[in-house]
């Protein structure tokens, strides 16, 4: 008998733009200015998107949502690094900064958030799939597109969003494994959080990291990176993506980063966690890392914040006039997207959908008339 080492691993981590502002020239990706001045100013357009989306909720204008605040930097520098015509973005429910970025109306998202089920009718030049609320069950359908790029040989890699809690779905070790087996062109991008509702990282797995994870499933590539360093987001999201092209398999990144506010405006983080622990990571906000470094570069100054802030704001509030003004919903049109054809079943529920619909009618008419 004999006792073999088959394998050894690791799992590291890549932090280039520290909390006080200071990055590695040696790690630092190729970014022109412009395109740092960019990135800030969609993260500052996200930020306002969200504060805008919970202020409807509170006034009775919106429905249920989930903030980005805190996570800004995991979404906009993964979108950076995408390729918008080749690639598909699979997204999960705290990604619509990455929708912005991929010039999806922002009125549309609102629509989403309000219940109106026009806001997700995807635009076709834009690659990216509706909403996911279902905890993991979209990583089936990122791998699913993955493997239909590779068996049709076409460019193009799949961004597959989600949260620390889907980690410890089904879905997500199927479509993991799945992945590994063929080799697909898929990223997955975790946005570990902390917390999946009022459950915390700790409570989540027993495993050193998330990345290990992707150890099991025969990934070449997973890394552990800091979620609020928008430049360590971009750089290993980006390589990723470039290794999905070149047949060289998935990748897992677990991006650490922080859920700063409620898990949705339906939630009260307070029952959960302490005020201590928040105000610690408010110290590490990628918005605010970001502008520290902007400003020793001079990138940024008082003026240039003012112009940035007072257009976002100007484009969130034209999009609220426009989501405010959208015509009322059809209510038959929980059937018109369903299948290409309808089944029998669905034919037979719509005709009795339809009755029922003018009986109604008929009623309140015929209520008015006496």
């Amino acid at each position: 008998m004999s006792l073999k080492t088959l394998g050894k691993f690791e799992v590291k981590r890549l932090e280039i733009l520290s909390e006080s502002g200071k990055a590695d020239s040696k790690l630092m990706p190729k970014l022109s200015n412009e395109q740092i001045k960019s990135m800030y100013e969609f993260m500052v357009l996200t930020r306002a998107f969200d504060n805008k989306c919970v202020n409807l909720q509170r006034q009775g204008r919106m429905g249920t949502y989930a903030q980005m605040l805190g996570q800004e930097a995991t979404i906009i520098g993964s979108a950076f690094a995408l390729d918008k015509k080749t690639d598909w973005v699979v997204p999960s429910f705290r990604e619509s900064g990455v929708y912005i970025y991929l010039n999806y109306p922002i009125e549309m998202l609102m629509q989403y958030w309000g219940g109106h089920e026009t806001g997700m009718k995807i635009p076709e030049e834009i690659n990216i799939l509706p909403v996911a609320v279902p905890v993991g069950t979209q990583t089936l359908h990122g791998v699913g597109i993955a493997y239909a790029l590779k068996y049709k040989k076409q460019k193009g890699a799949v961004a597959i969003y989600f949260g620390d809690g889907a980690t410890s779905e089904g879905d997500f070790h199927e479509a993991m494994n799945f992945a590994g087996v063929f080799k697909l062109p898929a990223v997955f991008i975790c946005q570990n959080n902390q917390w999946a509702i009022s459950v915390p990282r700790s409570k989540q797995t027993a495993s050193i990291t998330l990345a290990q994870k992707a150890i099991a499933y025969g990934f070449d590539n997973y890394i552990q990176v800091d979620g609020n360093d928008i430049f360590a987001v971009y750089k290993v999201v980006k390589e990723a993506l470039d290794n999905a092209k070149k047949g060289k398999g998935p990748s897992f990144i677990e991006c650490e980063t922080y859920r700063m506010s409620n898990h949705t405006t339906a939630d009260d983080h307070t029952k959960y966690r302490s005020e201590k622990e928040v105000k610690a990571w408010e110290k590490k906000d990628p918005i605010l890392r970001l502008k520290i470094y902007m400003k020793s570069k001079k990138l940024w100054n008082e003026n240039y914040e003012k112009k940035v802030t007072d257009e976002a704001n100007a484009k969130i509030e034209n999009a609220v006039k426009k989501y405010e003004s959208t015509p009322p919903q059809n209510p038959e049109g929980i059937f018109s997207y369903m299948y290409a054809e309808l089944t029998p079943e669905l034919k037979e529920q719509q005709r009795e959908f339809k009755q029922t619909l003018q009986d109604l009618k008929q009623f309140g008419q015929g209520e008015k008339g006496e």
